[in-house]
C-alpha cells in the first residue's frame, strides 16, 4: 500500500466514525458520548487497513491486535463507567457557553478535533500498513512487553478505581493498590502502551517517524486534558494535596513518607 492510499482510508474513516457520533450525540443531547468513540475509532481504523493491504507485515499484525484489545476494553469500560448518568462536566461548561449553537459548534470543537487528534495517535496504523520490515524483529518483542505493562496499569487502575467509586463515601480519596504508587495509574498505562507501539512500528524501515503518535498522548495527558486539568479541580481538597505530596504523579514509585 502507498502512502496515498493509507490516508485516504485514514480520513474516510475517521470522518464517518466521528461524524456519525456527532448526529448520536445530537440526538441524545450528550456530547460526552465522543470519549466512548475513541478507542474503538483506532480499532476500526486498524482493521480496515489491515483488510486492504496487500503485504501484511507481522508488525502490522501485532500492532492492530494490540491496538484492537486496547481500543474495545477502553471503550467497554467508559461505556460501563457512563451508564445513568449526565453529560461529562466538561462538555456541559462549552455547551452553557455556546449556548443554543453548540450543537453545530460540537461537530468541529469535539468530534473534529478528536478525529484529527486521532489521525495523528494513528501513525502506528499507518506506518505499519506502507513500510517494510526490517531484521529488527527483536523489536517487536520489546515493544509488545512494554504495551503489556502499559495494559495492565491501565486496566488495572481502571477496575481499582471503579470498585472504589461504588462502596466508597463521598471525600475518600483513593490511594490503594496501583494507585498507591502513581496518581494516575490509567493515564501511565496509556502512555506506556502508546510507546510500546511505536517500538513495535521501529523494526520497520520508516517505523520513526510514528514517534509523533506516543508524543502526542504524552503531552495531551501531561499538559492538556489529563493531568493538568484533573488535578486542577482538587487544589482545595486537603486529604487530596496529602496524597499528592506521597504519590508519585505518573511513573510508579514507592510512596513517600
Amino acid at each position: 500500500m502507498i502512502i496515498s492510499e493509507a490516508i485516504t482510508i485514514l480520513a474516510i474513516v475517521i470522518f464517518i466514525w466521528m461524524t456519525g457520533w456527532w448526529l448520536f450525540s445530537v440526538y441524545v443531547k450528550d456530547a460526552s458520548v465522543v470519549d466512548i468513540a475513541w478507542g474503538p475509532g483506532f480499532v476500526l481504523l486498524g482493521w480496515c487497513l489491515m483488510l486492504v493491504s496487500t503485504e501484511k507485515s507481522t508488525a502490522q499484525q501485532v500492532i492492530t491486535v494490540l491496538v484492537t484489545l486496547w481500543g474495545l476494553r477502553l471503550g467497554a469500560h467508559i461505556l460501563w463507567r457512563k451508564r445513568g448518568k449526565d453529560e461529562d462536566w466538561r462538555y456541559k461548561a462549552m455547551r452553557k457557553k455556546s449556548g443554543k449553537a453548540f450543537w453545530w459548534r460540537s461537530y468541529f470543537k469535539i468530534f473534529i478535533l478528536q478525529g484529527l487528534l486521532m489521525s495523528i495517535v494513528a501513525a502506528p496504523l499507518i506506518v505499519s500498513s506502507i513500510y517494510k520490515e526490517t531484521s529488527n524483529e527483536w523489536l517487536i518483542y520489546l515493544g509488545a512487553g512494554v504495551w503489556l505493562v502499559g495494559f495492565i496499569f491501565e486496566a488495572l487502575g481502571d477496575c481499582q478505581l471503579s470498585s472504589f467509586l461504588e462502596t466508597s463515601k463521598k471525600g475518600q480519596i483513593m490511594d490503594k493498590g496501583v494507585w498507591a504508587y502513581t496518581r494516575h495509574p490509567n493515564y501511565f498505562g496509556e502512555i506506556t502502551m502508546w510507546w510500546g507501539i511505536w517500538l513495535i512500528a521501529l523494526s520497520l524501515t520508516g517505523g520513526w517517524i510514528a514517534v509523533i503518535s506516543p508524543l502526542l498522548i504524552t503531552f495531551l495527558l501531561l499538559k492538556v486534558s489529563g493531568i493538568t486539568m484533573l488535578e486542577a479541580k482538587y487544589e482545595d481538597n486537603k486529604k487530596y494535596q496529602a496524597y499528592k505530596k506521597r504519590t508519585s504523579a505518573l511513573i510508579p514509585l514507592p510512596p513517600r513518607n
